[in-house]
């Protein structure tokens, strides 16, 4: 009996001493105290609460982001060819109007004459002039394509005039668009065109000007 304890509690002995050799004495006071860590109040807590409480704090939001960018954009038909009638001008007007919203811009006015056309535009600040115009040109001259069967040729020119404008002179710009009417019947398009390069100090070959 004696001889079968003294074996039990040497085998268990045994095995405790073979567990200590595979650590360094740091190394199994890591595998006790990592179990449980000391907090701040001095309670001890989990090591899976403790790692929660460590992480790192959430990143803040970013502050808010405030633009007022008005845009008075120019282009005129292929060849300032006078596709745009009367008869259709406001319906298409009111098609552009339709194009800006849809893609977050303000129409704050739409107009032009026979061979070309204008919108002053507020848009946000993740829309260049250029996606604005090929927006504008895109999908106003596949609507005009779909809607009238004799401009199923229509085209705009290739490029496009685009021109900030202050809040202070907002509402000049406007009047100037809804007037375009009676103000080409002073000057062509062309001589207006050039006016706004020069006006914003815009260099310009003549050769590639007109589309």
């Amino acid at each position: 009996m004696f001889s079968l304890r003294f074996l039990v509690v040497e085998t268990i002995w045994s095995l405790y001493k073979l567990k200590c050799l595979r650590f360094s004495p740091r190394e199994r006071w890591f595998e006790f105290s990592r179990a449980f860590q000391r907090t701040d109040n001095g309670r001890r807590e989990p090591a899976s609460r403790q790692r929660r409480l460590n992480l790192p704090k959430q990143k803040r939001p970013m502050a808010n982001t405030f633009s007022s960018l008005f845009y008075h954009v120019v282009f005129s038909t292929k060849n300032r060819a006078p596709d745009i009638k009367p008869e259709i001008e406001e319906r298409l007007w009111a098609y552009v109007g339709g194009i800006a919203r849809k893609h977050k811009m303000t129409a704050l006015q739409i107009g032009g004459v026979e061979d070309h056309l204008h919108a002053l535009l507020l848009a946000p600040p993740i829309l260049s002039p250029s996606q604005i115009a090929q927006f504008l040109k895109g999908e106003s001259s596949k609507w005009i394509h779909e809607e009238f069967q004799q401009l199923r040729g229509f085209a705009w020119q290739d490029g496009y005039g685009a021109f900030t404008v202050s809040k202070s002179r907002v509402p000049e710009v406007i009047r100037y668009v809804q007037n375009q009417r009676t103000h080409h019947h002073k000057q062509t398009f062309q001589e207006e065109y050039r006016q706004f390069l020069k006006r914003h100090g815009i260099d310009y070959d003549e050769r590639y000007v007109w589309g």
